[in-house]
């Protein structure tokens, strides 16, 4: 059974930095391509970042230049780095194994202004 477990999320203030981490079960993220995704309340859930199983990231405008995605293959986890946060990157993140039905519960991100 696949299991992904986000972690991570909390409240910081605009400028703030937090590391989201996705921990998976019964899947290799070594052999995946792993997304952040977002859904802020009343929007649909947007993409954040892709890091592919040769580690190619990319990312979307929104985020590029703040945000880092990392995968540590021996613990089996994705990372999200995320720094100089503003007000509107306040959502749910989700981490999503791309081309799979799998997805974890999500981790609340608020961010104060």
């Amino acid at each position: 059974q696949v299991q992904l477990v986000e972690s991570g999320g909390g409240l910081v203030q605009a400028g703030g930095s937090l590391r989201l981490s996705c921990a998976a079960s019964g899947i290799s993220f070594q052999l995946s391509a792993v997304g952040w995704f977002r859904q802020a309340t009343g929007k649909q859930r947007e993409w954040v970042a892709t890091i592919t199983s040769i580690d190619n990231t990319n990312y979307a405008d929104s985020v590029k230049g703040r945000f880092t995605i990392s995968r540590d293959n021996t613990m089996n986890m994705v990372y999200l780095q995320m720094n100089s946060l503003k007000s509107e990157d306040t959502a749910v993140y989700y981490c999503h194994v791309i081309l799979s039905n799998y997805w974890g519960q999500g981790t609340q991100v608020t961010v104060s202004s």
